[in-house]
């Protein structure tokens, strides 16, 4: 399954009033750590099918980004059940995004 753009119309409903865990990833199209990490998530979405992954433009969703408090990208934020339960920042392979998301799903 791909990850889903969303946006600030769409959050609410995609992210917040999801039940179980939704992984968000705020980039920017001209941040080269977040094209990095992109296909890292592709592939992660689609072994990993009970979370689901969605990606939020901060270049086109300044709300968003600074309601999360993201001041730099990529930002991580991973939330279960509507609510924000852990973020980090920084690209990482995949084994690091893994790490992660056993912390809040194991």
């Amino acid at each position: 399954m791909a990850v889903a753009h969303i946006d600030k119309d769409s959050f609410q409903k995609e992210v917040l009033e999801q039940k179980g865990v939704v992984f968000v990833d705020f980039y920017a199209e001209w941040c080269g750590p977040c094209k990095m990490t992109s296909p890292i998530l592709e592939e992660l979405s689609g072994e990993m099918k009970d979370i689901k992954f969605v990606k939020v433009d901060v270049d086109q969703n300044p709300d968003l980004a600074s309601l999360y408090s993201v001041f730099s990208i990529p930002t991580f934020l991973v939330f279960k059940d509507g609510k924000a339960i852990n973020q980090f920042v920084g690209a990482m392979g995949k084994e690091g995004f893994l790490a992660e998301l056993n912390k809040v799903t194991a």
